[in-house]
């Protein structure tokens, strides 16, 4: 039956026959067949039937949101049998923001160290796709912002290790008569790159400037910092980022990043977001103990 759900679960994902039974590791006729098999066993219909995916009927809409807890609780229990005869080892899922990537290593390497059986996957996505993969179960914890709404209607408190509050830094390249550090409402007369708007880093950043009184038409924007930092080549060319990224990219280029003093507090907090403690693995668990 897991497998089944696994299949329909795939389909949904990708809306292609073909996709679908290729990340199942299956022939398309055994998708098909296995798809039809699920249906005979719940005595429902789950896929508009057409000549090619159409999508799934109002039942197949019900039972995925099903067989998505239900392939998830599967997983985190074979993992955790797995630990329990073998000793801590799999694969631990994290998604990042791409504002968190320069810095994760300082999280994940004393934990890599002290279990050599462990291995790591990093996807690099923005706050609302790590909600939408952990509601999915396909990460086990995001590093995020703590502010942004979390999946399942829980208490944010219930599913969340606060870290770190951001501060932030503007990247420009480094000359001579540039201050020590800068406020918002200093930022004006720079020609700004910055990320784009789907990025919550972003938002945080139109909001200070914002409050600082500060009405910002990016020349540049892009979902990659390393595009905006290779544009910072120029006098009052400039990027925003959080002070450890910054540190990070620029370090031994000719820049300089110079902190940005001020500012809303309490909308930058950087935490892991978790899915419920039902569903999380003693991998993930034991990671946790290593960063809490």
């Amino acid at each position: 039956m897991i497998d089944k759900l696994e299949m329909l679960i795939a389909l949904a994902r990708e809306r292609h026959f073909g996709r679908a039974a290729e990340a199942c590791h299956v022939t398309q006729p055994t998708l098909s067949s296995g798809i039809k098999a699920l249906e005979q066993s719940l005595g429902v219909q789950l896929v508009q039937r057409g000549a090619r995916y159409i999508g799934l009927t109002t039942e197949g809409e019900r039972v995925l949101a099903r067989a998505k807890t239900i392939v998830a609780e599967a997983r985190a229990m074979k993992s955790d049998v797995a630990v329990a005869r073998e000793g801590l080892s799999g694969t631990l899922r994290l998604g990042v923001i791409p504002t968190a990537l320069s810095s994760i290593h300082d999280l994940t390497r004393p934990f890599l160290a002290a279990h050599p059986g462990v291995r790591l996957r990093i996807v690099s996505l923005n706050s609302h796709e790590i909600l939408e993969r952990l509601t999915e179960f396909e990460i086990d914890a995001g590093l995020s912002y703590a502010a942004v709404d979390t999946p399942m209607d829980k208490p944010a408190a219930d599913r969340s290790v606060l870290l770190y509050e951001e501060s932030y830094a503007l990247v420009t390249c480094a000359r001579a008569d540039l201050p020590a550090s800068l406020r918002w409402a200093d930022l004006g007369g720079y020609e700004l790159g910055l990320l784009t708007t789907d990025m919550q880093n972003r938002r945080i950043i139109d909001t200070n400037l914002a409050r600082a009184g500060i009405s910002v038409s990016p020349r540049i924007e892009s979902n990659s910092i390393v595009a905006l930092i290779s544009h910072v080549t120029a006098p009052h060319h400039a990027t925003i980022l959080p002070a450890r990224t910054a540190a990070f990219y620029a370090t031994g280029r000719e820049l300089a990043c110079i902190p940005i003093t001020g500012g809303v507090s309490g909308i930058a907090t950087v935490a892991f977001i978790l899915p419920p403690v039902g569903r999380r693995t003693l991998l993930l668990d034991a990671f946790l103990k290593t960063v809490s």
